[in-house]
C-alpha cells in the first residue's frame, strides 16, 4: 500500500480540494495522512520523511505571488525526498496553478478542470498521451476494470437529425461525460437499413437519428474521437440481425451488443417475425458476437417488468438470458438490471429481485463465462416536473450501487418529457457522478436488510418452480428446454411466462393478473390475494 500525505500549504485554511483528493487516493488503495490546512514547510516533509510516504500533496487557494514565492521555498526544501523518488502534487485555484506548473517541479498539477480519470489515472502512475490525458481504453472490458472502483456511466442519445446528432455527440465526448454512448438510431434504421425501399420518408428520425449508410455510422463514429474517447454501441435491430452486426463490429466497433429472446418481433409489434422464429434469429446473433468476442446483454427481464408481469417472472427472464448467452458462445454477458419495473416497486423489494437474479444467475460463471452487473432506472417511473426527476434520477443511481454495478445506464431526467440533448445528458451524468461518488465513499450494506433477504429467498424459491416448468413442457419433445426456441416459445404460449399487457396477444396469453403488495409485484387470485407459482403452474409440475 503506497502512502501520501496532504495539506494545505502557508497561511491557506482551504482543504475540501485536497481532502477530496484523499477520499479518491482511498478509493484506489492509498493509506492517506491528512496534515489539515496551514501547514508549515517543515512539518509537511517532516511527515513524509517519518512514514515513508510515496507522495507529498500540496494545495495552496489564496493569492499567486505568494503561492509562487510559498511554492518555490517548498520545491527547494523538498529537494531531497524528490531525488529520493517521492512524487510531488500541487491543487489549487487555475491562476496559482499556471505558477506551480511553471516551477517545474511537481509531478502532476491540478487546478479542478480535471476529470476523475485523469486524477486516478495519475494516482494509478499509468501514462498519459503527450497532452496529459489518460490512455482511454477501448474495449469494454478493458475500460470496466481501468475505471474502478467507479462504474462506466452510459446513456442513450440521438438526435432527429444527423448533423445535430454528430454535434451532440462531440460536446458529450469533449465533456468526458460518458464511457459509453448508445447511439438511438430510428425505426427505420432498426428495421429496414439494407431496405431503402421499405423506408417511410414521413418517419425519418421518429425515435431516434436517422442513419442510412455506412458513411452515416462512420462520421457519428469520428464525431466521438475527443475528450474521453467514449466507446459506442446501438440497437442490434429487428432484422437482417448479422448484417447490421457486421456492419456495426467494423465501423463504430460497437462495445457490446443488447439482444432479446422474446421481443422485438410480431409479439409487441417492434419486427418482422413470429416469437419462435425470432427466439431462433436472436440466438444466432448472440452467437455471432460471441464467436467475435463481443460482450453480449440481452435486455430480457426488463421487457417483462415493464409489461407489469410478477418478479419471478422477472427473475426467471434473468436466468434464460444468462443460460442462452453462455450456451451460445458468449464470454461476457452483461446481466442488465433495470429498477423501477413496474413504476410501483419499492426500493426494498427492488433490490431484493436484483440480488435474485444475481444469484440465480451466479452458478453458471466460470473461467469461460464471466457476469458484468449493469443496473439502470426504469423507464417508465420517470416524473414529469423537471426537479422531481433530477431527484428521483440521484436517489435511483445511489440505491443502484448497493448492487456494485460494472456499469451504469443513465436513463435521463428528461425521459418524461423530452428525448436527451446533449445538454442533458452531460446534466445527468453529472447527477450520477455525485451519487455514485457518496455511494462509494461508505454507502451502509443495504442488501443485509432482513426484510429484503426474505423477499430474495422467496423469489429464487419460485423463479425454481417456474424453470421446472419449462423444463416440464419440452420433457421428451427438446434436448435443451432452457435453449429450445418451440419449447421457449410454448412457454409463453401457454402462460408458464405471462404478463397482463400481453392480453388479446395471438402469441401469449396475457392472463395473468397482477398488483403491487407490499412494494412488490405479486401474481394475484381473482380475490386479489397472492397466487403462488405452484398453484399457478400446477398443470405443467
Amino acid at each position: 500500500m503506497k502512502t501520501v500525505v496532504a495539506g494545505a500549504i502557508g497561511e491557506c485554511v482551504h482543504v475540501a480540494g485536497v481532502y477530496n483528493f484523499l477520499r479518491l487516493a482511498e478509493q484506489l488503495g492509498w493509506k492517506t495522512i491528512f496534515l489539515g490546512p496551514a501547514v508549515p514547510t517543515e512539518k509537511f516533509l517532516q511527515t513524509a520523511h517519518d512514514v515513508k510516504a510515496d507522495m507529498v500533496a500540496v494545495s495552496y487557494r489564496l493569492t499567486p505571488e505568494t503561492g509562487e514565492r510559498l511554492l518555490a521555498e517548498f520545491a527547494e526544501a523538498a529537494d531531497e525526498l524528490r531525488a529520493q523518488g517521492v512524487q510531488f502534487a500541487f491543487g489549487g485555484t487555475p491562476p496559482v496553478a499556471e505558477r506551480a506548473k511553471a516551477l517545474g517541479f511537481f509531478d502532476s498539477v491540478f487546478d479542478g478542470t480535471q476529470s476523475q480519470e485523469e486524477i486516478t489515472t495519475f494516482l494509478r502512475g499509468e501514462a498519459l498521451t503527450e497532452h496529459g490525458s489518460p490512455i482511454y481504453p477501448q474495449t469494454t472490458i478493458e475500460r470496466i476494470l481501468w475505471k474502478k472502483p467507479f462504474p462506466l456511466l452510459r446513456h442513450h442519445y440521438g438526435q432527429p437529425s444527423m448533423r445535430a446528432t454528430m454535434e451532440g455527440i462531440k460536446r458529450i465526448a469533449e465533456a468526458k461525460a460518458l464511457d459509453v454512448i448508445s447511439l438511438g438510431i430510428d425505426q427505420d434504421a432498426q428495421e429496414n437499413f439494407f431496405h431503402p425501399g421499405k423506408q417511410n420518408p414521413r418517419s425519418t428520425g421518429a425515435g431516434g437519428v436517422p442513419v442510412r449508410s455506412t458513411d452515416d455510422y462512420q462520421k457519428l463514429y469520428c464525431s466521438s474521437r475527443c475528450g474521453n474517447y467514449p466507446l459506442m454501441r446501438t440497437y442490434s435491430g429487428t432484422n437482417d440481425f448479422i448484417r447490421l452486426a457486421e456492419m456495426y463490429h467494423e465501423i463504430i466497433h460497437i462495445c457490446w451488443a443488447a439482444v432479446p429472446l422474446f421481443w422485438f418481433n410480431q409479439m409487441d409489434g417492434r419486427g418482422p417475425f413470429d416469437v419462435e422464429s425470432s427466439i431462433r434469429e436472436h440466438q444466432k446473433l448472440i452467437q455471432w458476437y460471441g464467436d467475435h468476442d463481443v460482450p453480449v446483454e440481452l435486455n430480457e427481464p426488463h421487457h417483462w417488468g415493464m409489461r407489469d408481469a410478477p418478479d419471478v417472472v422477472f427473475v426467471v427472464a434473468a436466468y434464460l438470458s444468462a443460460y442462452n448467452a453462455r450456451a451460445f458462445g458468449v464470454h461476457d454477458y452483461i446481466a442488465q438490471m433495470m429498477f423501477n419495473s413496474p413504476p410501483g416497486t419499492s426500493d426494498a423489494m427492488d433490490l431484493a429481485k436484483m440480488q435474485a437474479c444475481l444469484e440465480i444467475c451466479a452458478p453458471l460463471e466460470n473461467e469461460d463465462f464471466r457476469i458484468w452487473r449493469q443496473t439502470r432506472t426504469g423507464l417508465l417511473s420517470y416524473p414529469l416536473e423537471d426537479n422531481a426527476a433530477r431527484a428521483h434520477l440521484a436517489a435511483s443511481i445511489y440505491l443502484q450501487m448497493a448492487l456494485k454495478p460494472h456499469i451504469i445506464h443513465i436513463v435521463g431526467h428528461t425521459e418524461a418529457h423530452h428525448a436527451a440533448s446533449a445538454e442533458d445528458v452531460i446534466a445527468a451524468s453529472l447527477m450520477a457522478q455525485r451519487a455514485i461518488t457518496n455511494a462509494l465513499h461508505g454507502q451502509p450494506d443495504m442488501l443485509q436488510d432482513p426484510v429484503i433477504q426474505s423477499r430474495k429467498e422467496h423469489l429464487l424459491n419460485q423463479a425454481h418452480t417456474t424453470l421446472q416448468a419449462i423444463q416440464k413442457l419440452g420433457k421428451g419433445k427438446a434436448n435443451d428446454p432452457f435453449t429450445d426456441a418451440e419449447n421457449l416459445s410454448q412457454a409463453v404460449k401457454t402462460g408458464i411466462l405471462d404478463a397482463p399487457h400481453l392480453k388479446n396477444s395471438p402469441f401469449a396469453r396475457g392472463a395473468i393478473q397482477t398488483t403491487i403488495l407490499n412494494g412488490a409485484c405479486e401474481a394475484i387470485r381473482d380475490n386479489g390475494n397472492p397466487l403462488p407459482e405452484e398453484e399457478r403452474l400446477a398443470q405443467y409440475l
